[in-house]
């Protein structure tokens, strides 16, 4: 694969920084109540504060974050521009698209928008796989080919199962009914009643629940927040902690949250050792693929965060040094990004 670094223009990349800046005012720009912060050990979660009657209700807001707290300062204000930020947002999407990004396919967008709807990203939920890569042509300001990108409509959300059952909040309407509404039908399960797969019968698309697994096993977890069970996976944990906002360029912008560019290629080297002898030995040279490109413009762009991520991988145990190893031996070409990093 020719690792030339192809990048959109110094204007696009500032568009699309706006556009992910305006898709958080707007959720911001949503509270009914007062805001009020709440910690949990050495953290703190912000919650919309409100009543409905005699109820009095929460809406959960993000993790307390300088930038955060700085839009919750201005939410009054931010609900008077809401209109306006609609059109910029609109206006950001053309210009995003006259530069020939990829963006979401109506089907996958509209899902997607939906899923975003109900709540799902606000409540922890993580757009993993290759719709997540895809948005990194945002993130990073790169210009993305379809034989990188391995076109899919499948979408993968992963989420922390003490995350979502610590929130005390659920997502609205149901993913019942979101599936429903674009003929999504439950994949059998061989856990009775534990359904963490729906796949749409008129395309074949596939949506899958993940969660990281902390034990030996990986079995079907709960995701509460969600209302799903959840494949549970080794490695998942590293991948979506901290993830980054990100927008989808569909429609006006739709607000998701993905992996940190740097753990998602390291992740991907290790995910590639784990297909390579298995049904799935076709994906994981794409998972080489799109490690390889995002090692490359990390290892010009921001060599620090991708050294970090690669040391926090390896100082994880044996079976990551392993995985990254055999990776490596099979893919000099990130080997080397790495090596020259060090």
């Amino acid at each position: 694969m020719n690792l030339q670094i192809r990048r959109h223009s110094t204007t696009a990349h500032a568009a699309y920084a706006d556009l992910v800046s305006l898709l958080l005012d707007d959720m911001m720009a949503g509270i009914k109540g007062t805001p009020t912060a709440r910690k949990r050990g050495e953290r703190r979660y912000w919650y919309d504060r409100y009543r409905i009657g005699d109820d009095v209700q929460e809406r959960y807001l993000g993790e307390d974050t300088p930038a955060l707290r700085t839009r919750i300062d201005r939410y009054e204000a931010l609900k008077g521009e809401r209109n306006d930020r609609r059109r910029e947002r609109a206006r950001l999407v053309r210009l995003l698209r006259g530069e020939r990004f990829l963006g979401m396919d109506n089907a996958t967008g509209s899902l997607v928008g939906a899923l975003a709807k109900a709540g799902v990203f606000r409540l922890g939920g993580v757009l993993v796989g290759t719709n997540a890569f895809r948005m990194y042509e945002g993130e990073l300001g790169i210009r993305l080919g379809l034989d990188q990108t391995a076109m899919t409509n499948d979408v993968d959300i992963a989420s922390f199962e003490k995350l979502s059952l610590a929130l005390g909040e659920t997502v609205l309407p149901s993913m019942e009914e979101v599936f429903g509404d674009f003929e999504f039908s439950p994949v059998a399960s061989p856990n009775k009643g534990k359904v963490w797969r729906w796949r749409q019968s008129k395309s074949q698309t596939l949506v899958e629940f993940l969660t990281p697994s902390f034990s030996e096993d990986e079995e079907l977890r709960e995701l509460v927040a969600f209302g799903v069970s959840a494949q549970s996976l080794h490695f998942l944990n590293y991948l979506i902690a901290e993830p980054i906002a990100a927008a989808g360029v569909y429609r006006d912008g739709i607000l998701v949250h993905i992996p940190r560019p740097e753990k998602f290629a390291i992740h991907k080297l290790i995910v590639a050792d784990r297909r390579i002898d298995g049904p799935d030995s076709i994906k994981a040279r794409k998972d080489l693929v799109q490690a390889e490109l995002l090692l490359a413009v990390l290892a010009e762009d921001r060599p620090t965060d991708l050294l970090e991520a690669y040391e926090d991988a390896l100082s994880r145990g044996s079976k990551w040094e392993e995985r990254l190893k055999r990776s490596l031996k099979r893919s000099p070409k990130a080997a080397n990004l790495l090596d020259a990093i060090r």
